[in-house]
């Protein structure tokens, strides 16, 4: 949970939720605040900030952070982040809400995913595990430590905001949680309880992220999800809205919905989680999140299934064509699942994923460090 270092100018909370200050935001009881959290001074003046929105309640509870468009072109996030607060739920609220609706200002100006100081990927460069750094850090490193400074010096929970491929259903994606080094199995199994509790009070579909061999491989043991999850204890999920681009109000409702549900089950606010109007899993076993199938020659992708669809080992899910129409191969899936989107685009080249798929998962989410 929430680490106890204080430092007098950042964080006063010694009893309850007395005060608490982040950037120039500092909170109220009973009132939502606002200010900024300065990261790092720009090349040409001026300074680089994202906007904090900080709700306190009357009485003493947990810490909620909720963050959307850590990658820019994802920006349903942003909507629920400045629409989910409001004056009621602020009345009945116990502990406190950290609302961040922009952690990626850069690429929220350009509309492109990556940050533009040297057009990194901002959620692959949190802070996890405590090996020594070899080679300069980039200023995207020096601003995720200090929000991740910030968030685990305070946070007892984290709702992540994000969009992803085309069309692409709404679902959560729920962390694998280590042991060994970070905390004993018995630990990672009650952290793992604590977010698949979250997840299933969001009321999305349920997606284990990619087993953890693919995600070192994706860079995702460095996402703010993960990290806070593994390298700060605290129960974090991942809530997929749709396509990315603009703001897709039937998500946004639904994500609204889900965080309102969270809050209930941190005992935030009174009563039980509702349900919802968002989507389900149309398949009844656990699923994880992988990539592919891929296809082995280039050429125009004309997709058999959409979004949705529920597939098995051995089913066409595309054909790749020349220009003309031929068809030159056609695409099999490998595993039993369903499609949680198509990549954007028709023009394919040798090895490109088709699509992002939840398919069966056999395994826990806890896991040993290697």
């Amino acid at each position: 949970m929430a680490s106890q270092a204080i430092t007098s100018d950042q964080l006063v909370t010694c009893l309850g939720n007395k005060l608490m200050k982040i950037g120039t935001a500092k909170s109220e009881p009973g009132k939502t605040t606002t200010g900024w959290l300065e990261l790092t001074e720009l090349p040409t003046g001026g300074v680089e900030r994202i906007p904090v929105c900080i709700t306190e309640g009357e009485k003493d509870g947990p810490t909620l952070w909720v963050t959307g468009a850590i990658h820019g072109d994802e920006v349903t996030g942003i909507g629920v982040a400045q629409d989910f607060m409001t004056d009621d739920i602020a009345e009945n609220l116990r502990g406190n809400v950290v609302c961040i609706p922009i952690l990626n200002p850069s690429g929220v100006r350009t509309e492109m995913r990556n940050s533009y100081y040297h057009d990194e990927d901002p959620n692959r460069n949190f802070p996890y595990g405590s090996g020594e750094q070899n080679c300069p850090q980039t200023v995207q490193v020096l601003i995720n430590e200090r929000i991740f400074e910030e968030f685990a010096r305070t946070a007892d929970a984290l709702v992540s905001l994000h969009q992803g491929w085309v069309n692409e259903s709404m679902y959560t994606i729920v962390e694998r949680v280590r042991y060994g080094e970070e905390r004993s199995r018995d630990e990672a199994e009650q952290l793992a309880d604590e977010t698949l509790e979250l997840a299933e009070a969001l009321g999305l579909p349920i997606i284990h992220e990619y087993e953890v061999g693919v995600q070192e491989e994706y860079g995702l043991q460095s996402s703010f999800e993960c990290a806070a999850v593994n390298a700060a204890s605290v129960p974090a999920v991942t809530a997929e809205l749709g396509s990315p681009h603009v703001i897709e109000d039937k998500h946004l409702e639904a994500a609204i919905e889900g965080i309102r549900n969270i809050m209930c089950v941190l005992s935030m606010l009174p009563g039980e989680p509702c349900e919802t109007e968002a989507p389900k899993s149309p398949v009844d076993y656990p699923v994880k999140r992988v990539d592919g199938p891929v296809t082995d020659v280039p050429g125009i992708v004309r997709h058999r299934v959409d979004v949705g669809d529920v597939v098995v080992t051995g089913d066409k899910i595309a054909d790749i064509t020349t220009p003309h129409g031929k068809v030159k191969t056609t695409i099999e899936t490998r595993k039993d699942g369903y499609i949680l989107g198509r990549r954007q685009g028709i023009a394919t080249y040798e090895n490109d994923i088709l699509v992002s798929m939840a398919a069966r998962d056999d395994s826990e989410l806890v896991t040993e460090s290697t």
